[in-house]
């Protein structure tokens, strides 16, 4: 059984996801990033940038336990534990790994930031809210050109670890100054993931826990500077 150490984010919910697409067996762990649990010296053993989610395989490649963090490198691990969500040609499986770089050096920093300013920065910057928010509209654009000449998913015309990726940070439209009219194609493929019953069940993953940062002391924790602290 897999351990995954997580909280109810996108990036979060993006290992939920594939693991209740793959149907693999796994615990969950919460790890309050509020409360600062991601800080702990057990979880930086096995996350050492201090960030969810990460895994613990006790039946890792080797036939030994293996740990990983970073989600797009736990989705490519679970592609290849189960075989599943990546192409067996090597054009696709290259077509499939640009859009998860796409998602993982575009769309997760540029819409949390947008997130950030536009929702949690004590300020109200108006530079950083344009800022993100035109980016985040830049990149639903290209995501929406790109859905409309390749099919029913990112990469194409089969779901995808792409897809798994990006879904959950777009579940946040409203947050990112987001309207969907502006973006058609990307909208029927978003309903389309939306309506997978694995996708359902992943994004209810520790739903429960998850509240709004409501204290100094979270915001503290999340944007101060503990996050600085040497460890």
């Amino acid at each position: 059984m897999i351990d995954v150490y997580s909280w109810p984010t996108p990036n979060g919910h993006k290992v939920h996801i594939m693991l209740e697409e793959c149907a693999l067996p796994y615990c969950v762990h919460a790890i309050d990033i509020g409360a600062g649990d991601q800080f702990a010296p057990e979880f930086l053993q096995i996350s050492p940038n201090n960030r969810i989610p990460a895994i613990v395989d006790p039946d890792g490649p080797d036939g030994q336990p293996i740990s990983i963090f970073e989600s797009g490198a736990i989705l490519l691990y679970l592609a290849g534990k189960s075989g599943r969500f990546m192409p067996h040609d090597e054009r696709g499986r290259w077509q499939v790994m640009q859009w998860l770089m796409f998602q993982m050096g575009g769309v997760g920093p540029m819409l949390g930031q947008a997130h950030h300013f536009r929702v949690y920065a004590p300020e109200k910057i108006d530079y950083g809210i344009q800022r993100y928010t035109n980016e985040a509209r830049r990149l639903y654009g290209v995501m929406d050109r790109q859905i409309a000449s390749s099919g029913a998913y990112i990469a194409g015309s089969d779901y995808s670890i792409a897809d798994i990726a990006i879904f959950p940070w777009l579940r946040g439209w409203e947050r990112q100054g987001i309207d969907w009219a502006d973006y058609p194609a990307l909208k029927t493929w978003f309903d389309r993931v939306a309506e997978r019953p694995a996708v359902q069940r992943g994004v209810e993953v520790l739903a429960d826990r998850r509240k709004p940062v409501r204290t100094a002391a979270e915001m503290e924790v999340l944007f101060g500077q503990t996050q600085y602290q040497r460890r």
